[in-house]
């Protein structure tokens, strides 16, 4: 059975009045068509409206998983290109996000399928997706696309920040261990033991006495066949055998290596949180002093704090809070 585990929300939602053909300019994005291997990978770049071509530092964003467009609308409503809103940041940078590959970077969600994925038309993940949709793809990537950027006149070369939460923590994070060009990484909502730990600890925390299917068991069971058949590319169902392995390698194992300045955020109640108190524990016996951890407390996987019933409560909106301590933390290390 295929597993896909998807911990990135739809949160920021703007009105607006839309109409047919709309462009990412019309959004308030440029839009860069780039050239990776024999793939065009979709750019898109938020900026501070009139300072487009000041020249500024990059905030490089590494999305969560799942197939989904950059840009979703319906007649009345836009959901946010970040999960944050990203205004305070384009004051003091040009940030930057890419495109899932051969995924469209916009759509109308009546098109789109359960949780705004985009699906072809048996129902399954494009294949083109599901053969680029591993680790080693999206660091060559996004590297490729930083160094293009770089090369621009309006790109200062002075501070690179890359952040990255869920799937895209692990991407950011073994981007810093490639490229010394980067200067800030922020590692946000993710598993430092790996994907398959967080889906392990999903299914266990979804366990009672009573239950006949040893829910946990069953995803043991699942990486032992992830790990026979790990260049496996059968996305059918979900995630490739070969995205699940390449993701399930422990992060820990580079983020312990790293002499930069890494934040690390995360919500006290999310599956991957005891993992993330692990490395900071650990991180203080070793005396690394240029990791910065910043829980929330009594809050899940996207900062919405959970109800007596134990479910997230969207009244409460946490990331414009995130984004300033992230801004906050990166000026602190900036002295």
């Amino acid at each position: 059975m295929k597993k896909t585990i998807s911990l990135l929300l739809l949160l920021f939602v703007t009105i607006a009045a839309f109409g047919q053909n709309k462009t990412a300019e019309n959004f308030g994005f440029r839009h860069i068509v780039l050239k990776y291997k024999t793939d065009n990978v979709d750019v898109l770049i938020k900026s501070k409206k009139g300072e487009e071509n000041i020249t500024k530092p990059l905030f490089f964003f590494c999305q969560g998983s799942l197939p989904q467009p950059l840009i979703k609308y319906n007649e009345n409503e836009v959901y946010g290109v970040f999960p944050f809103d990203p205004d305070s940041l384009a004051i003091k940078y040009h940030l930057v996000i890419v495109s899932k590959p051969f995924i469209p970077i916009i759509a109308d969600t009546k098109t789109l399928s359960t949780n705004f994925n985009y699906t072809d038309s048996s129902g399954n993940f494009p294949k083109e997706y599901s053969d680029r949709n591993l680790l080693t793809y999206y660091i060559g990537r996004n590297l490729t696309i930083i160094k293009y950027l770089q090369k621009q006149k309006w790109v200062s070369k002075t501070q690179l920040v890359v952040a990255g939460h869920s799937e895209g923590s692990t991407v950011a994070a073994k981007m810093a261990i490639k490229s010394k060009k980067i200067t800030h990484l922020i590692y946000s909502g993710g598993n430092p033991m790996g994907r398959i730990m967080s889906i392990i600890g999903q299914s266990r925390a979804n366990e009672t006495y009573t239950d006949s299917i040893k829910l946990g068991e069953e995803e043991i069971k699942y990486w032992e066949e992830v790990v026979k058949n790990k260049n496996d590319l059968d996305g059918s169902q979900g995630d490739t055998h070969k995205a699940t392995f390449e993701f399930s390698q422990p992060p820990i194992k580079y983020l312990e290596k790293l002499k930069i300045p890494v934040l690390v955020s995360y919500g006290t109640k999310d599956w991957s949180a005891s993992f993330n108190d692990f490395m900071r524990v650990d991180f203080i016996r070793q005396g690394k002093i240029n990791f910065t951890f910043q829980p929330y407390v009594g809050t899940e996987h996207n900062f919405f704090p959970l109800t007596a019933e134990n479910k997230p409560n969207y009244d409460i909106f946490n990331w414009d809070n995130v984004a300033n301590d992230w801004l906050i933390w990166i000026n602190e290390k900036q002295k």
